[in-house]
């Protein structure tokens, strides 16, 4: 867990270092060129940086080591802080996109010196670039492990951190996309307008990624189940315990990025007595986290059937 830790820490750093550079350089340029586009740019790396700074508290909350108080760990607590870092390119970048496109279309705006911009969004599509790669290592390391594909994992992880820094960085070198084609419609034409709908859509963008991130951390703060090919492996594992006769009710919960609780009722073999049910128990424990290294706690309840 420490490495995998590690790993989204890095993840994360790399992505807030190329976005505090870019909303400087983003910000200049906008001001030079007096295109919403690119201000709307800006807000949006500005956003980010802020994002992956409560990122950064999300992952380092999440990897404290469980105490007394708190006996499952703080792995929910970064779920808390990625839906506020969620809530900030909410608020930061799309509300500023969509209000400033609109007030550009509305009362117009003269475009002067475009070159910088143009030669700043191509410098931060290949920052971006970078960090979406890094991030997408990961990923495709995480997913290889799990034997899922890449976008298949990337929907259904619990790194949120992770799944932020994708989803951001690929929103990232899309607004970048749609600002130099919203540039060069305004320059072609000489109406703001296309400048204007190109800051709308990339607040439009933005909204989406937040409210997915919104949505995904609110669902694993609730207390969301395993995903489904992992629940399918534990009652695998509980079946063919040859001290088992059959799984009575299977509950799992995501307590943390990667992490997961089991709790099983299990209906063991009329001829099993108790020592038998001891060592039964522990050994699935051990088979669980075997397979899943991601399985911090097991609990298993010997429960017969009704029928029996």
């Amino acid at each position: 867990m420490g490495e995998k830790s590690g790993e989204s820490l890095g993840t994360v750093l790399v992505a807030g270092a190329a976005n505090l550079a870019i909303a400087v350089a983003k910000l200049l340029a906008g001001v030079v060129s007096g295109s919403a586009a690119m201000l709307s740019e800006a807000a949006h790396s500005a956003a980010d940086t802020v994002t992956e700074v409560l990122l950064l508290v999300a992952v380092r909350r999440s990897g404290k080591p469980a105490d007394r108080r708190h006996p499952f760990g703080y792995g929910k607590a970064g779920f808390f802080w990625a839906m506020m870092a969620a809530f900030a390119t909410l608020a930061g970048g799309a509300g500023f996109s969509i209000t400033h496109g609109v007030h550009e279309i509305a009362h117009g705006e003269e475009l002067s010196a475009l070159t910088p911009a143009y030669v700043v969004l191509a410098v931060s599509f290949v920052i971006e670039g970078v960090s979406f790669l890094k991030a997408y290592r990961q990923l495709r390391g995480e997913a290889g492990r799990w034997r899922v594909s890449p976008l298949r994992l990337a929907r259904k992880t619990s790194d949120t951190a992770l799944k932020a820094v994708l989803l951001e960085d690929a929103a990232a070198l899309a607004g970048l996309v749609i600002a130099a084609l919203g540039l060069l419609g305004s320059q072609l034409t000489g109406s703001a307008l296309w400048d204007g709908a190109a800051s709308i859509l990339i607040g439009v963008l933005l909204l989406g990624v937040a409210l997915t991130l919104i949505q995904s951390n609110l669902s694993l703060l609730i207390g969301q189940a395993a995903p489904r090919p992992i629940e399918t492996g534990i009652r695998a594992v509980l079946i063919v315990q040859p001290e088992v006769e059959d799984v009575v009710e299977l509950l799992t919960m995501v307590i943390g990025p990667g992490r997961f609780l089991v709790a099983a009722k299990i209906d063991f073999r009329d001829e099993v007595r108790a020592g038998g049910v001891e060592i039964a128990c522990d050994e699935v424990d051990r088979r669980l986290r075997e397979r899943f290294p991601g399985i911090t706690q097991v609990f298993l309840d010997p429960t017969p059937t009704r029928r029996r």
